[in-house]
């Protein structure tokens, strides 16, 4: 019998695998066209003549606010050159990148047929490493100083957990994360369950949108921190319940379990040294991939649904 359920159990996986790889081929002959615009390399080049082509180009790129004298002297800055040169040494070749961003729209296209591939534009930002990425209905503006690399000596003063996500793997993440924004609809969050499910959406909209991002690069861990969260996961879920924490509405929750944090504050000595941040994150993405497991309900669907009805009838149980 048991060799019976080993059997079924390898017949089903391969089925699974199957059925994914066919949704992989459909998705992939979508073949969206995802051209990266080097607005940074235009900008560095900037003089009085080209100026005011450049700005007919690319209006949003430059506030009205500010004369043309502003963006000649921006460009010849001494550190605005130094970001220039190290833009173009990280980002001679971004055909990796487009190639991402390509499959990444392909996946949107193929989830939300009412989406419309944006113009992808690189700038810079002074290293504004709070706002990466920007995203509209019809740009996509990367600001390539803030991928750098994690070592970089531009961001010695930014503390190391946030460092880890300054990378160049990181941008089509990052665009993943900006678009999961405009599809979720959820009512103001009151509750820290509120708060798993709202990142738990965005983390499985992510499942779903670059599959071709490893689950450590998804939830933006290291392949330790990831394993951690998972050989944890029982105890976490017993802390937030023991402690009846799920339908509190304390506002500290969100600074201990969801935002980025070096680790997440369980106030125990032994846990929270060893533990990565935002593990609210990790176990509200377990809540909704259980929600989907067990429920035959669309990506989109989903997104609008309301957290209790997702915890509800997620079935939810961690590993042990």
């Amino acid at each position: 019998m048991k060799q019976v359920l080993i059997f079924l159990s390898i017949i089903l996986m391969a089925f699974s695998c199957k059925n994914e790889s066919g949704l992989e081929n459909d998705i992939a002959k979508i073949n969206l066209d995802a051209k990266i615009e080097r607005f940074d390399l235009l900008f560095a080049e900037i003089n009085n003549e080209n100026l005011p082509k450049l700005k007919q180009a690319y209006p949003f790129m430059f506030s009205e606010k500010y004369p043309d004298s502003f963006w000649i002297e921006k460009s010849q800055d001494t550190l605005q050159k130094q970001l220039f040169k190290e833009v173009e040494k990280t980002f001679l070749n971004m055909d990796e990148t487009e190639l991402e961003i390509e499959s990444l729209f392909n996946h949107l296209k193929y989830y939300f047929p009412e989406f419309h591939t944006p113009r992808i534009i690189t700038t810079t930002s002074d290293v504004d490493y709070r706002s990466r990425v920007i995203v509209t209905d019809t740009i996509a503006v990367i600001a390539l100083d803030t991928y750098l690399g994690s070592n970089h000596e531009f961001y010695e003063n930014i503390p190391k957990y946030l460092r880890e996500d300054l990378k160049k793997e990181r941008i089509v993440v990052d665009l993943a994360t900006e678009y999961a924004k405009k599809y979720i609809y959820q009512q103001p969050n009151k509750m820290f369950l509120d708060e798993l499910i709202y990142f738990g959406k965005e983390l499985y909209f992510k499942d779903v949108i670059i599959p071709f991002k490893t689950e450590a690069e998804r939830i933006g861990y290291t392949k330790e921190q990831l394993d951690w969260a998972t050989s944890n996961e029982n105890y976490i879920w017993r802390y937030f319940v023991e402690r009846e924490l799920l339908y509190s509405t304390d506002a500290k929750l969100a600074g201990r379990f969801i935002t980025p944090a070096p680790f997440s504050k369980f106030y125990l000595e032994d846990i929270d040294t060893e533990s990565p941040g935002r593990l609210g994150q990790y176990i509200g993405w377990q809540i909704v991939r259980a929600y989907m497991e067990n429920n035959d309900v669309s990506l989109k669907d989903m997104l609008i649904k309301s957290p209790e009805e997702i915890f509800n009838n997620s079935k939810f149980k961690p590993r042990k």
